[in-house]
């Protein structure tokens, strides 16, 4: 008859509980970033309306109003370009980091489970059918695991084409908006 062994029990719940954590952690860190972020670009949202306000208000000629309206583009173009980057950089981060925490986890609960499988394998009741279909469960597991990263690694790559794909496209708008001296 099988006993529990509460110390590989206890064991197991604590590499789990550190995990969340470091899950946990990643979240919120991800989380102070993004607000850092939005504050940032809320900032100088405001700053840059204020001044174009200001700016628009201070024209005499509705000659300088076209010339006003390309020199006010050309910086918030390129505002709305560095904020789609950082937050590109920081899921990109946060993908890269809870990725590698699923890894080790996985690796590590495959590990334990061949050894199980070796244990259950050497138990004349289980014998080599077992061990078999446990062997065939594992590898299908490491399958689409391996799968899934790889999926998610082409997701990224998919992401950042388009992520720069869409800042020269809309550089090269701003710069058309922009008058030429």
């Amino acid at each position: 008859m099988n006993t529990i062994d509460l110390e590989k029990l206890a064991e197991s719940q604590k590499a789990n509980a550190q995990v969340m954590m470091t899950l946990v952690r990643t979240a919120f860190h991800g989380m102070e970033q993004l607000s850092a972020l939005n504050l940032a670009a809320s900032r100088e949202l405001f700053n840059n309306s204020a001044s174009g306000a200001q700016q628009l208000m201070d024209i005499k000629d509705p000659a300088q109003l076209k010339s006003l309206a390309g020199s006010l583009a050309q910086p918030n173009v390129d505002k709305l370009l560095e904020y789609s980057r950082g937050l590109y950089d920081l899921s990109a981060n946060m993908q890269r980091e809870i990725t590698s925490v699923m890894e080790q986890q996985y690796s590590t609960m495959a590990q334990q489970a061949s050894g199980l499988v070796g244990k259950g394998a050497a138990t004349p009741i289980a014998g080599d059918v077992f061990g078999a279909a446990m062997q065939q469960m594992m590898n299908a597991s490491s399958t689409a695991f391996e799968n899934i990263s790889q999926m998610s690694k082409q997701m990224t790559e998919i992401v950042d084409t388009n992520v720069k794909a869409l800042s020269a496209a809309t550089t090269k708008a701003a710069s058309a908006l922009t008058p030429k001296a």
